[in-house]
């Protein structure tokens, strides 16, 4: 919400070709308790000191020699390029109030004054104004935190997978049907593996044969979407060695909860589990 003090702190522009409106309006303000109040009879400075000072509110007559209200509000859309124009315009003319605000206004009052009409219409339309400011501001700092949120989850990323290059053999990672996305390291050396077409489908080598007994608890976790740990599963290749695998992986989602894929590790431990076996 906006504060007492913020809309009375806010800073308004009144534009008339009459001294004795812009006196009178000035009057109305600073009795109501606003604080900074600017002035012009000039309306072809308008666009230079909305540039410079970019006004919560500017009353702007419509009916000025020279230049009018309505030519003041084409100049002003150059500068609010949002389109958003803080503009209450003044008139005494009936016809020319659908006509400002088809221009950009955002409401008017009507000469001459009613002191009530004026001060309501000014308060609502700061209380507007302040709201939409506030908006766009935690928008703009919303986008910079996911900016930056964005960038320390890249970078942490990237820790983790020169991490995980530094201990383990390999890096994987499936999307939600079980093809392999990335793969780093030698997996396809070690374990034989081919990684075929547009959607990464793995095709063991010739000759392999598995523990299918291990490899059904691996196909579980992964089907149930369970991380695992260190999980080790074995094989025996074409010339009759047994291999051992440890994998580890967490399944991923994306900021939806919708499940994604998978990722993890693996490394050959052959060498460890034969110095743990006993001797046959």
């Amino acid at each position: 919400m906006i504060s007492e003090q913020e809309i009375l702190n806010a800073s308004i522009l009144i534009v008339d070709d009459q001294q004795s409106n812009v006196l009178l309006l000035e009057n109305i303000l600073r009795d109501a308790g606003y604080a900074r109040v600017a002035s012009t009879t000039d309306p072809h400075a308008v666009c230079d000191l909305h540039r410079k000072n970019r006004y919560d509110l500017i009353l702007l007559d419509l009916q000025m020699p020279g230049m009018d209200g309505f030519q003041v509000m084409e100049g002003m859309k150059k500068i609010e390029t949002d389109g958003y124009l803080p503009v209450l315009v003044i008139t005494a003319q009936p016809g020319h109030k659908l006509r400002a605000l088809a221009a950009g206004a955002k409401d008017f009052v009507a000469k001459p004054f009613d002191l009530v009409e004026v001060q309501t219409r000014i308060r609502n339309m700061l209380e507007v104004r302040l709201l939409y400011k506030k908006l766009d501001n935690y928008n703009k700092v919303l986008e910079q935190t996911v900016l930056e949120r964005t960038t320390e989850l890249r970078a942490s990323e990237e820790r983790y997978r020169r991490w995980t290059e530094l201990t383990s053999d390999w890096y994987w990672e499936q999307d939600e049907n079980g093809h392999f996305t990335k793969i780093s390291g030698p997996v396809q050396e070690m374990l034989g593996i081919r990684v075929d077409g547009a959607h990464g489908k793995s095709r063991d080598g010739q000759g392999v044969q598995w523990n299918e007994a291990e490899r059904e608890v691996l196909e579980a976790n992964l089907a149930a979407r369970r991380p695992f740990l260190d999980f080790v599963y074995s094989r025996t290749n074409p010339n009759g060695s047994r291999q051992y695998l440890m994998v580890s992986g967490e399944p991923m989602f994306d900021s939806t909860g919708r499940f994604t894929g998978y990722r993890g590790i693996g490394k050959d431990v052959t060498e460890s589990m034969k110095a743990d076996s006993p001797p046959g």
